[in-house]
């Protein structure tokens, strides 16, 4: 059974830092583009980061402030944020695709605000 679970979310003031955690089970890990999306509250699903299965080929829709890795020894994507800004307010998804699989996780909440 393939579960992406996220964790790592929560408040943080402006300027502040957050690291997300997303544990894979279920499939190869490695052989999967692991990806972060979020969804602010009445946006759409956007792209924040994805890394390929070997750690390379990584995008950032904003270059930056974020960065993506991952631990293939552990089934692990992470993403670091840093100098939050309260329009980073977001559920974070945790998201696998490989060919026509395309898995989600459920979210993680997180809030930027003083």
């Amino acid at each position: 059974q393939v579960q992406l679970v996220e964790s790592g979310g929560g408040l943080v003031q402006p300027g502040g830092s957050l690291r997300l955690s997303c544990a894979a089970s279920g499939f190869i890990f490695s052989n999967y583009v692991m990806s972060w999306y979020r969804q602010g509250p009445g946006k759409e699903r956007e792209l924040v980061a994805t890394m390929s299965g070997t750690g390379g080929g990584t995008n950032y829709a904003d270059s930056g402030r974020f960065t993506i890795s991952r631990d293939n020894a552990k089934n692990t994507v992470y993403l670091q944020m840093n100098s939050l800004k309260p329009e980073d307010t977001a559920v974070y998804f945790c998201n696998a695709k490989r060919y026509l699989n395309n898995f989600w996780g459920r979210g993680t909440q997180v809030t930027v605000s003083s």
